[in-house]
């Protein structure tokens, strides 16, 4: 066994005190000396010509300053993410209710809303299409390229029509599911400071501060070295923060470059709501075939997207669906399609899951379906047919090591009681309780279709005092990597922890790192930071190894170091008497870090090849009550484990765990954001209701560590793969309480309800 001092330990977190006592520095916090604000314009229709705009009545608003447009925009105006389709300001068209079509900038943020309210825009109302399911038909108004679809992708793998003639079994259905809302606690925001010599800095909460970087730099006209991003601490992002907050401090760097003074733009509530991404809502139509033993033999999906009016992340949460779209499952036979089609709506992004949430619910919903087909219990069947070390993925990927699937399924089973249980729900009076499972794999980090996105960088400093100073690329934003980041830094250099430092992110210390997402943030700068501190981590073992020689050390039975002292022959000595020492002898004692992911061999003609460098896994089991009344449904209890590789710290792992459990619930149960006629109609946490410490189940959670040779101490990445498995699992659970199949997330109290009244 691997003798580790910090790695592996519920050490505590490095940003926990600042965030009790109120005085973390979020973006809404920063001030500077001639401070103006700024608020966004609107459109208010789901799609429009743009005629005019007039600030005439605006200008009257004690401490306006002025109107920014596509006008004041000196660079190129198009915000450059994937397919840089969308405008930062547009210039004769909004397509989607709630767009930024100008800025109002004034002395307050009050005074900058109320011009923003008085700011005129005659416009010409223009069709729109609001269903991606009618936008993908050939009569459809034609809103985006020749047919409205964003992005597309396949998987052909086999005989598939044969294997379903051949089929003693099959299944097919469709299923829906709904957007959701990031809610996160602090709202979109940035602080846009005009430099001396034409440059910006932007403080910007953001998860992707190079996607900031990108934007400001594209928008402004000014090359990067001219444009700094800091992040500031960051509320809660759950992908939220990964592509918008780009536009956000564009924004505001629009409005300080035409100004010449520091602007802060802070969203409220509802123009978040309204105009900033949100996970797709997804339709699917999915079949499973199976032989006479159980085995599942073909599998055949169309997945569909709506991605909303621009293409934003669209293309690669699409990409992601797609290779998970039959599920963790060894299947020889599969076609799969799938599309994001635009709608005039807000445009969808990035969320815990990426994609494959929605496309989980269906292929877990149905393979129940084909278990009670084949007459098999859903665990057991599933158990027939999962991946293991040595199987191919449906991309033909094979699976060499680090895959604990099975062993999270049967962990499950056990710990819930799922034999007895399932096989006999129990009704008392009007409440009727049931359970049900579902399993689950995710591909860590970017994988093929963002694989030039997929790398990362650290710079790691060892002060004269033996204080270490860690700068990477990717962000914290509640989720503990400031903390996890610290330990592997910690770890590799025996340096006390207390005395480990990293910051967050600053563009000009360290090179683009890509996006924090994808669970790639241990992964990707843990194994940068190892990269960076090792050759110090050299210098300092060689230089400790030196003086405990010179302190009379026998050195014939090595050298230890552990916990921040280096020991040897009864002697011993602490990590900041070695770094002394070595600023003595004048080594190098600060060190970059690279890491790339490993390549991939995916083909996107036919979706074969290598998707992801691992995986995690996942499996989750949920006992519900229903009221069979009003189709109320409570979810008791969730029974999950999970495969991440080495957990770094347990008690973060657990909060991820416990955090993604109940924002999946959440999801499955209760968010429902409702469009009429391309207008959002419930902006806000009056009505759109969110799961709450008051629902909260019981938690059972199981970690089973399949260590991963490549990740930094063996860990993989653990922070969406909770979400993942919830509403089917709930789904499933409710159909086993009451033989109500629901097959669209919510699964609200009606829904249930219907379904009750068919049986």
């Amino acid at each position: 066994m691997e003798k580790l001092s910090y790695v592996g330990k519920s050490l505590p977190r490095k940003d926990a005190e600042i965030k009790a006592t109120g005085a973390a520095q979020y973006a809404a916090d920063r001030d500077f000396a001639g401070m103006l604000h700024a608020a966004a314009v609107r459109s208010p229709r789901p799609r429009i010509k743009i005629l005019s705009i007039s600030d005439a009545k605006a200008r009257k608003v004690p401490g306006y300053v002025t109107l920014v447009t596509y006008r004041d925009i000196k660079g190129v105006n198009k915000w450059p993410v994937v397919m840089q389709d969308y405008p930062f300001l547009p210039e004769r068209e909004a397509r989607f209710a709630g767009e930024t079509v100008a800025l109002v900038v004034a002395d307050t943020a009050r005074a900058a809303r109320k011009a923003a309210a008085l700011v005129e825009i005659k416009y010409r109302e223009l069709p729109y299409v609001d269903d991606p399911l009618k936008a993908l038909e050939k009569g459809a108004v034609k809103i985006y390229g020749r047919d409205n679809v964003i992005s597309s992708f396949v998987i052909k793998r086999g005989a598939v029509d044969e294997a379903f003639r051949k089929a003693a079994f099959t299944v097919e259905g469709e299923f829906s599911t709904n957007y959701q809302v990031h809610a996160y606690l602090e709202t979109q925001g940035s602080v846009a400071v005009p430099e001396a010599g034409g440059g910006m800095t932007v403080h910007s909460t953001t998860q992707c501060p190079f996607y900031v970087l990108d934007a400001v730099s594209a928008a402004l006209g000014i090359p990067y070295h001219k444009v700094k991003i800091l992040q500031t601490v960051t509320g809660g992002g759950f992908g939220g923060k990964e592509d918008v907050p780009a536009l956000v401090a564009s924004h505001a760097a629009l409005c300080a470059a035409k100004t010449g003074r520091p602007v802060k733009l802070i969203y409220g509530r509802k123009e978040d709501f309204q105009s900033m991404s949100k996970r797709h809502p997804g339709w699917a139509r999915v079949s499973y075939a199976a032989d006479k033993n159980g085995k599942i033999t073909a599998c055949r999906v169309k997945y569909v997207l709506d991605g909303g009016a621009y293409s934003t992340l669209s293309p690669i949460v699409l990409w992601r669906g797609t290779v998970h779209a039959a599920g963790p499952y060894k299947i020889p036979n599969v076609g799969i399609e799938t599309f994001a089609a635009a709608t005039n709506k807000v445009p969808a992004g990035a969320f815990r899951g990426f994609g494959q949430p929605q496309i989980c619910f269906a292929q877990e919903s149905l393979i129940d379906e084909l278990a009670e087909k084949a007459g098999l219990d859903p665990v057991r069947f599933r158990l027939k047919n999962l991946l293991e070390p040595g199987d191919r993925t449906v991309t033909g990927q094979r699976l060499k090591s680090s895959c604990g699937l099975s062993e999270l399924v049967q962990a499950v089973r056990s710990r819930s009681g799922w034999d007895k249980k399932a096989a006999t729900p129990q009704v008392r009076g009007d409440i009727a309780t049931g359970i049900g499972f579902s399993a689950v794999y995710y591909g860590v980090g970017l994988g093929a279709k963002g694989r030039y996105l997929d790398r990362a960088g650290a710079l790691v400093n060892v002060y004269k005092d033996g204080s270490v100073g860690v700068n990477v690329g990717n962000a914290e934003m509640g989720q503990g990597a400031l903390t996890v980041l610290a330990q592997i830094a910690a770890e590799t250099l025996n340096a006390p922890y207390a005395g480990v430092r990293v910051e967050e992110v600053d563009s000009s210390k360290v090179p683009d790192s890509g996006p924090t997402v994808a669970s790639r943030t241990t992964l990707m700068s843990g194994n940068a930071i190892i990269e960076a501190a090792t050759p110090i981590r050299e210098r300092v073992f060689k230089t400790a190894h030196s003086m405990l020689t010179g302190l009379g050390a026998d050195p014939s039975g090595g050298m230890t170091a552990a916990g921040g002292v280096f020991s040897m022959g009864g002697r011993s000595v602490a990590f900041k008497a070695v770094v002394a020492e070595c600023w003595n002898r004048r080594l190098k004692m600060a060190e970059q870090g690279w890491y790339a992911a490993p390549r991939t061999t995916f083909r996107l003609r036919d979706g074969q090849g290598d998707a992801y460098g691992v995986y995690s896994y996942s499996a989750d089991a949920a006992e519900v009550e229903v009221d069979l009344k009003t189709g109320v449904t409570r979810v008791k209890k969730i029974w999950a484990a999970y495969d991440v590789g080495k957990i770094v710290n347990p008690r973060l792992a657990l909060g991820q765990a416990q955090g993604g459990i109940l924002q999946g619930m959440s999801w499955a149960l209760y968010e429902n954001l409702v469009y009429k006629n391309g207008i959002m109609v419930n902006p806000n946490f009056t009505d759109y209701v969110i799961a709450t410490t008051a629902d909260k189940p019981e938690y059972d959670i199981t970690f089973i560590e399949k260590p991963y040779a490549e990740g930094p101490y063996r860990a993989k990445g653990m922070g969406e793969v909770p979400l993942i498995g919830v509403a089917p699992a709930v789904a499933n659970a409710i159909k086993n309480a009451c033989g109500a199949r629901v097959k669209s997330v919510p699964l609200l109290p009606e829904k249930v309800w219907k379904e009750l009244k068919k049986g």
